[in-house]
């Protein structure tokens, strides 16, 4: 990855770095910071920031998540994610949303098909792939279609980064602050059906 000096090197050890592709409207910056909360209440440091640019309403957009046991010295976007979250899978066809991540990197993508049928129908190779039908659950739970937080949900299933348990509080804490308690209810719905759901290969 880039540092400040311009030179590359591997990931710490303890360091996951997560890359977000989405269009506006969909949560995924928020989505981003999310998973940077959820990394502070854990005690763990984290960064999370959008990669500058146009965030028009269904404008392709990319943001950026670190979570690390030590201090974060990496001063860059992210250019070898671990793991890549699709919030749309139209981007597939459109963005090279894997590049840079190594061979072994995780995929989640928001679909209703599995990994072998998106495979198929985007003629993907390599990586580790996942799915969820995160539009649909929103839609179902929160009654809009942002699927960011059915995301939150499936990656914390995919990656063992935080316990569900330590989400639910979260959402319960940091939600209930802003949002009437059908929202809040309806937003921890999401995240823990979408954390049963996801399907790997």
């Amino acid at each position: 990855m880039a540092t400040k000096t311009g030179t590359k090197q591997k990931p710490a050890a303890g360091l996951t770095e997560i890359r977000w592709h989405g269009r506006g409207g969909q949560g995924a910056v928020t989505a981003a910071k999310m998973v940077a909360e959820l990394a502070l209440g854990q005690k763990k440091y984290f960064q999370a920031f959008p990669e500058y640019g146009p965030e028009r309403s269904g404008a392709p957009i990319v943001a950026f998540t670190r979570v690390s046991n030590e201090p974060i010295q990496i001063y860059a976007g992210i250019e070898h994610p671990q793991i890549v979250v699709v919030l749309d899978p139209s981007l597939l066809s459109i963005v090279d949303v894997t590049k840079g991540a190594p061979a072994d990197a995780i995929v989640l993508v928001n679909s209703e098909m599995t990994p072998a049928e998106l495979r198929k129908h985007y003629h993907l190779e390599g990586f580790h792939y996942y799915t969820i039908a995160a539009t649909r659950i929103a839609v179902e739970t929160i009654k809009r279609a942002i699927p960011n937080t059915p995301m939150v949900g499936a990656l914390t299933r995919i990656t063992g980064l935080f316990p569900i348990d330590e989400v639910v509080a979260f959402l319960r804490a940091d939600f209930g602050k802003k949002f009437p308690p059908k929202v809040v209810e309806g937003n921890i719905n999401a995240i823990t059906r979408s954390y049963e759901e996801v399907k790997g290969e």
